[in-house]
């Protein structure tokens, strides 16, 4: 199933439900359905920074659409790999917004990085002449716990947020000051709208609709009383960055499940390398030619796991 982008810089995405045809032969006579489902894509390059938005309501689109393709077919819960070039590196949004999900990089994985690793390898020689690792293969399994989608999604944009007053060099008081404009001690609807559009994340083609406007508010004036106070605003304002699992056990569980319980398939990510193999070191070979991208091989295992992806 194509995915369109016609709205989000003219992009695709390409969703695919696959079932094993030649069983693993240790669960042949089991009832473990052995199903993946894998999300090829292609995000769109950030020329400008208002584009950073855009990119993430891409990964955002694609995460809806999964979320909704599972639950249309009543799909138990099942392995999920979003490959693709990402055209953003571990420093960026989608990357932090991904992990929140409780996705893992699979060549991250095998070779032990953290999310603090982000120059240990390169994939792409942009057209700038920049390079940089922008191409993962992502792996959820379904025994991951995961937020909510949408209350990933606002902290996501809270955490654009941040990143842009940051950038500005306002503090924490001095963000809610510029939020509250006027007002003495909250922060009405009114000026958190104004805020974002001075901030360029709405007010213009690329910018948030007016219903994602609403839901951010909604996350964040969680009391109901239309306005935002500094202990409301301090709750949004420390909870931006992505839960920092222990990806180390990513895929490692034994077989020895509790048969009583659901089984699926999960995976391990046994091995990735890319070629050529200098981009793994973090440099780019001057006579190679045969593309601007490296090329990423990931070798799974498969495992048997608890049926949960329980969603927190």
């Amino acid at each position: 199933k194509e995915l369109h982008f016609n709205d989000f810089g003219d992009r695709v995405a390409q969703l695919l439900h696959v079932e094993l045809a030649s069983p693993f032969t240790q669960w042949r006579n089991s009832n473990i359905r052995q199903e993946i489902l894998i999300v090829n894509t292609h995000l769109l390059f950030p020329h400008d920074s208002t584009l950073s938005l855009v990119r993430l309501q891409q990964v955002y689109k694609i995460l809806q659409y999964v979320e909704s393709y599972q639950n249309d077919f009543q799909l138990k819960p099942m392995p999920i790999m979003l490959c693709g070039d990402w055209n953003g590196s571990k420093r960026g949004h989608v990357y932090k917004f991904l992990r929140s999900q409780g996705f893992v990089s699979s060549y991250d994985t095998a070779h032990h990085y953290t999310d603090a690793d982000a120059d240990k390898w390169v994939s792409h020689r942009n057209h700038r002449g920049n390079i940089c690792a922008v191409d993962f293969i992502w792996l959820l399994n379904p025994d991951k716990y995961r937020k909510l989608l949408k209350a990933s999604w606002s902290e996501a944009v809270f955490g654009m947020f941040k990143y842009l007053v940051r950038r500005a060099s306002l503090t924490e008081s001095d963000a809610f000051a510029f939020l509250k404009a006027d007002n003495e001690d909250c922060i009405t609807y009114s000026g958190f709208c104004e805020a974002l559009t001075q901030l360029s994340l709405t007010g213009h083609c690329h910018g948030l609709n007016d219903e994602e406007i609403k839901d951010l508010w909604l996350q964040a004036a969680v009391d109901g009383n239309g306005v935002l106070d500094y202990k409301e605003f301090l709750q949004i304002w420390n909870s931006t960055a992505p839960d920092q699992s222990d990806d180390s056990k990513n895929g490692e569980q034994d077989d020895g499940v509790n048969d009583s319980q659901d089984q699926t398939i999960g995976f391990s990510v046994k091995n990735a390398v890319l070629f050529p193999p200098e981009v793994e070191k973090g440099r780019w070979p001057e006579d190679y030619s045969l593309s601007d991208h490296a090329r990423l091989t990931v070798v799974f295992s498969p495992i048997r796991m608890p049926c949960s992806q329980l969603i927190c």
